[in-house]
């Protein structure tokens, strides 16, 4: 993975059919999705279960681009391991899931992965202050975890506040959870460059109907570069 700005746009298969993911995923990348969104959820730290280190391995057979895992479970450092043996690309894991989240970034990445931090829309950008010299990503919620199709809270000021703390460090700023061609434009303009959509790229479409997914895709795109 080479480090660039340019707005990427992550579909999230937790609004995918879950009795098709295989051609899903091939659907959506066919039509411009940059990074494969996976959110797994461990019905502790978040009040859903969605997948294990299993599924995470079926789905990338079929990812061909970069397949985007996001942890939301507690503990997080017992299965680092599992996820990235299971094909991860980057694996993130929240802030607020355990007390070490300094060593479990390092793990990640001594994992093979590149090492995401996500926040809640309760944690303050400084909280990763002393985390952006371990980190490659940084995750901001635009939802409290846990469904999809959440109405978004708005953080750009903890987006703009991330970007003048990562000054010119190669870590991307990812939003996950409210993204649509309404928000995108604020969190594009605050300085993200990796937006998470579920519901507002796969709504209309079906594997029979992949276009609807290109154009929402291009909706969103167009609206964040504008």
């Amino acid at each position: 993975m080479t480090f660039d700005r340019s707005i990427k746009i992550a579909p999230s298969i937790l609004s995918a059919d879950f009795a098709d993911f295989g051609r899903e995923i091939q659907a959506i990348e066919a039509e411009g999705a940059d990074w494969v969104h996976v959110d797994v959820m461990d019905g502790h730290f978040v009040p859903n279960i969605t997948f294990g280190p299993p599924a995470v391995a079926a789905f990338r057979k079929h990812v061909k681009t970069v397949m985007d895992v996001h942890l939301m479970i507690a503990p997080v450092d017992p299965y680092i391991e599992a996820f990235a043996d299971a094909g991860s690309d980057i694996i993130t894991a929240h802030i607020e899931a355990g007390p070490h989240i300094h060593r479990t970034l390092q793990a990640i990445r001594g994992a093979g992965c590149k090492a995401g931090v996500a926040l809640n829309p309760g944690t303050p950008a400084d909280a990763v202050a002393e985390l952006l010299d371990v980190a490659d990503l940084v995750c901001v919620m635009g939802v409290n975890p846990g469904f999809g199709g959440q109405k978004f809270i708005d953080i750009t000021g903890k987006v703009r506040r991330l970007r003048e703390l990562i000054g010119d460090r190669p870590i991307h700023i990812e939003i996950d959870g409210g993204v649509d061609q309404t928000t995108a434009p604020l969190v594009a303009d605050a300085g993200a460059d990796v937006l998470v959509a579920g519901s507002a790229v796969f709504r209309g479409g079906s594997v029979e109907k992949p276009g609807v997914y290109g154009d929402n895709i291009r909706v969103i795109r167009a609206a964040a570069e504008a």
